[in-house]
C-alpha cells in the first residue's frame, strides 16, 4: 500500500495552493487516489498559506494530514510551524533560498533546494513552487515529474506554451537538485 501525506506551506502568492492542486491532479492522472485541502491565513497574498495533499493507492479516508510524511516549506515561518509535524523518518523539503534556519530534528530526512534561485535561472521566481514539486517527485517517487508536467495544462488551462515549458524545466531541475 502506498500512502503519502504532504503539507506544503509558505506565503500567499508563492503558489502553495496551486502546487497542491497540481500534486493531486498528477496523482489522479497516475491512477492514484488523492485529496487536497487548502488553508489560508487572514490575508491572501503575503499571508500564510498551506495545503494538505494525500496521494494513496487505497481510498483516502481523510483529507486532514496532521502527521505528514513530507513537508515542503517555502519560507522561514513555515519551517518553525511545520517541522515538528513531520512523522519520524519522514521528509522535510526546504526552500533554502528563503529559509536560512537549520532544521533541528535528527529523525527526519532533510532536502534543501534553492527553489527561488533555480526558478530565477529558468526565467522567473514565480515558478519556485515547481522547483519544490520537482524536488518532491525526485525525492519520493509518490508522483512522477512527467505526471506533474501532464497535470500543468489541465490545471493552468490558459497558460502559454512557453510558460508551461518553463514550469517543466523547473520541475526537472528541482528533481535533479533533490537527488
Amino acid at each position: 500500500m502506498m500512502y503519502q501525506g504532504i503539507r506544503i506551506s509558505g506565503f500567499g502568492g508563492q503558489g502553495v495552493i496551486s502546487a497542491g492542486i497540481l500534486l493531486a491532479q498528477a496523482g489522479l492522472l497516475e491512477g492514484k487516489n488523492v485529496s487536497w485541502f487548502p488553508a489560508y491565513g487572514a490575508e491572501m497574498r503575503g499571508g500564510t498559506a498551506n495545503c494538505s495533499v494525500v496521494i494513496a493507492s487505497d481510498e483516502v479516508s481523510s483529507p486532514v494530514v496532521s502527521r505528514p510524511d513530507t513537508v515542503i516549506v517555502m519560507n522561514e515561518p513555515s519551517l518553525a510551524k511545520f517541522e515538528p509535524l513531520v512523522k519520524p523518518g519522514g521528509l522535510l523539503i526546504i526552500n533554502s533560498s528563503l529559509v536560512k534556519s537549520q532544521p533541528t530534528r535528527k529523525d527526519i530526512r532533510v532536502v534543501a533546494v534553492a527553489c527561488n534561485k533555480i526558478a530565477e535561472e529558468v526565467g522567473t521566481t514565480k515558478i519556485a513552487n515547481m522547483v519544490a514539486l520537482g524536488a518532491f517527485a525526485g525525492a519520493t517517487g509518490a508522483v512522477s515529474v512527467d505526471g506533474i508536467a501532464k497535470a500543468l495544462p489541465k490545471v493552468f488551462k490558459r497558460a502559454k506554451p512557453e510558460m508551461l515549458q518553463m514550469n517543466v524545466t523547473a520541475l526537472k531541475m528541482g528533481a535533479a537538485a533533490a537527488k
